[in-house]
């Protein structure tokens, strides 16, 4: 299964978000024993280095982006998603972006702790704890 994972569960794991970081790392494990197929969108990685940078410094930012970049593919940005994320109806544009880049690599779901601002997704949209079962 394609899981394209959002900004807000990645740093839930990076940043040991509490009550969220257990349900984040057994994302992460899934994907590193091959269970699912990890994808990040590329502007999901330039804004974990920002934040995570600005938490713990940049050169840990460094290694965390490294990591993500050894477990995940990347969803690239491209003009053709940006544009149909400008057509795309959500309110918000980033997540208009982290959809068109999801369906551009065929992503089978989008996880989200923030379901109720995908509303007009096409794709399904689920949360860390759904996709685990919990």
């Amino acid at each position: 299964m394609k899981v394209l994972i959002d900004t807000n569960v990645v740093l839930d794991l990076l940043l040991d978000r509490e009550p969220f970081v257990a349900d984040a790392a057994e994302v992460f494990a899934r994907i590193e024993r091959c269970q699912w197929q990890g994808y990040l969108c590329a502007t999901t990685l330039t804004t974990i280095h920002y934040l995570v940078g600005r938490e713990v410094g940049g050169q840990r930012a460094r290694i965390a982006v490294g990591k993500l970049l050894s477990l995940c593919e990347v969803a690239p940005v491209t003009r053709q998603v940006l544009e149909g994320a400008l057509r795309s109806g959500f309110a918000d544009f980033e997540d208009a972006v982290l959809h068109e880049a999801a369906k551009a690599v065929q992503a089978d779901v989008i996880m989200t702790r923030n379901q109720k601002d995908f509303k007009p997704a096409t794709l399904p949209v689920v949360g860390p704890d759904e996709l685990l079962g919990r």
